[in-house]
């Protein structure tokens, strides 16, 4: 993953009609000069897809998937979507937010993310990433910007996070996620693994807090798209009001001297922060630990064993 360019490419946007949301992707993938010739290309959609069971909000939004799936196929290129979300498959949550069989039969491949390949993080950890996020020409990132009862906030990093296979998300938890532990520098250093990205994220309707499920929706009424996930997320955070310092993954970003971790490294081609800024967008002001205890382990390991 690239992390040369600190642009932003932010617009204002209310609604999910897909005319809307297509015309807004061709305005914001276009300014982020990602290559335009996607013609046989593959092209991985990564949304958030963390569950459906108690209603769309934890995910990222149905319309939104599905336009961005139209975008790219309309430019000529092989689309994929997959994720490893904590509950549930991708594909059963893509059945229950009502767009399985949609993608389907626009010709995109679902995957669960069931294989993977070892990769060494420069930290020294050996993470199992999903086959095919590694092998894709273009993995594109579709957060939903939501509050997060461990992280405050999480956006474009933290998405990437589902590209880790089975059982290793809640392993990091439990082995790094305690004190003392270095749960968020794993985390961003896990980036640099990932091949080219473009990051499109869904601010139109965020959820705010709590999270990562139970939070209340939340209309910040945004897009924002760039290749360098760090320099949007700290976009998005002068955009919520949230101070760089009250983001662990904004913070684990800065220690690592990452381009576009701080507000004076950003350019923005078009609209500015200060022009779709709010300060009404709830955070949890105490965080919930991020280690998982050895039962939740367990439980994890359960349901994920009964899933395949």
């Amino acid at each position: 993953m690239q992390f040369e360019s600190t642009s932003v490419a932010l617009l204002p946007c209310s609604s999910y009609r897909r005319s809307s949301l297509l015309e807004n992707f061709d305005v914001l993938i276009r300014t982020t000069g990602i290559p335009s010739e996607l013609h046989g290309r593959d092209i991985l959609l990564k949304p958030n897809l963390l569950t459906a069971a108690r209603g769309p909000l934890p995910c990222t939004e149905a319309p939104f998937i599905l336009a961005a799936a139209q975008w790219f196929l309309d430019a000529g290129a092989r689309v994929m979507i997959g994720d490893s979300p904590a509950f549930g498959s991708a594909r059963v949550n893509l059945d229950r937010l009502g767009i399985g069989q949609a993608l389907r039969a626009m010709g995109v491949e679902i995957s669960d993310f069931r294989r993977s390949r070892i990769c060494m993080m420069p930290s020294g950890v050996r993470a199992g990433i999903a086959v095919r996020a590694l092998e894709c020409d273009l993995l594109v990132n579709l957060p939903r910007v939501k509050a997060h009862a461990q992280a405050r906030v999480t956006m474009a990093v933290k998405n990437c996070f589902g590209c880790l296979t089975g059982l290793q998300k809640p392993w990091w938890h439990m082995v790094y996620g305690g004190p003392k532990g270095d749960f968020a520098d794993l985390l961003v250093g896990l980036l640099a693994c990932l091949p080219e990205s473009l990051t499109l994220v869904d601010g139109i309707r965020a959820m705010h807090r709590t999270g990562p499920i139970n939070g209340s929706p939340y209309p910040l009424r945004v897009v924002a798209a760039g290749t360098n996930p760090v320099a949007v997320d700290t976009a998005l955070l002068e955009i919520l009001s949230i101070p760089l310092r009250n983001s662990p993954l904004q913070m684990a970003a800065e220690r690592r001297n990452i381009a576009g971790s701080h507000r004076a490294d950003l350019s923005f081609p078009l609209s500015a922060p200060d022009d779709l800024q709010v300060d009404d967008f709830r955070v949890p002001s105490t965080l919930n630990p991020i280690r998982f205890r050895p039962f939740s382990f367990a439980v994890s390991a359960a349901r994920r064993a009964i899933r395949s």
